[in-house]
């Protein structure tokens, strides 16, 4: 029987991949049997990430998600040297965190413009390709999942600018799930808790952590793997019939019936 998770021969587009969960879900990927195209900002870390999983299997681009212009070359490129795309995993997001009352302008434009424009550019530009290939005839052409968190579910304080954005971007998945669907292309999203990262630091030291464990059922914060399967799910042949749904993986930090 084959793997209903897997992801072989598929090319898939990881943004922010350099490092934390964008490095964890590229693993992941070319664990299931995919090649990787990670973005990140940082050419560095983005070549060293590479290098470490294994040139066979990922292939870095360094470069901003919120610059139309790389994005859509990068697209292009991905296209021509690893012979296709299949997934795209908008992942690239970062904080600038102030109290409202205190938060400038510039802070706000920050994380908007990473977290939801990027987001949005990414999806573009590889819907743009899939819905010709689906006018060509390809049946099912490629599948997006976009990175939200908690936040955009229910609020955070001392970080309006990313509730926002990650509230935004449950929004573009849902619409972007109606006009695509026709395509036969899914768009869903997954809705991360407190994931140990270099983002969450702050929330995690000794200060903040008990008030914030003591909202996780589970009680503990999560891994960057343990993460990445529910995200990659989404990219899978399992995954083939849903769409524009917004799957929380938080240890049940946030739940509706």
């Amino acid at each position: 029987m084959t793997n209903p998770m897997s992801l072989q021969n598929r090319v898939i587009m990881i943004t922010g991949g350099g490092q934390g969960i964008g490095r964890a879900l590229a693993e992941f990927s070319v664990s299931m049997g995919a090649r990787v195209a990670l973005i990140d900002i940082d050419r560095t870390i983005a070549e060293s990430a590479a290098a470490e999983i294994g040139t066979d299997h990922v292939r870095a681009y360094a470069g901003d998600v919120t610059d139309e212009s790389f994005v859509q070359e990068t697209v292009s490129v991905i296209l021509r040297d690893l012979g296709g795309l299949h997934g795209l995993i908008n992942n690239a997001g970062i904080v600038r965190a102030a109290m409202l009352h205190k938060m400038t302008l510039r802070e706000w434009k920050q994380v908007i413009d990473v977290n939801l424009t990027g987001s949005f550019v990414c999806l573009q530009a590889v819907a743009a390709h899939w819905i010709e290939q689906s006018k060509q005839g390809v049946t099912r052409p490629g599948s997006i999942v976009n990175v939200s968190s908690v936040a955009g579910k229910r609020g955070t304080i001392g970080q309006i600018n990313y509730g926002a954005a990650k509230s935004g971007v449950l929004g573009l998945t849902m619409s972007a799930a109606r006009e695509l669907g026709r395509y036969n292309i899914n768009v869903n999203s997954v809705c991360y808790g407190a994931v140990e990262t270099a983002m969450t630091e702050t929330i995690r030291q000794e200060k903040y952590r008990d008030k914030y464990l003591q909202q996780i059922p589970l009680g503990r914060f999560s891994l960057p793997t343990e993460v990445a399967p529910a995200t990659c799910f989404l990219l899978s042949e399992a995954a083939a019939y849903i769409t524009g749904q917004h799957l929380s993986v938080d240890g049940g930090m946030h739940m509706t019936a």
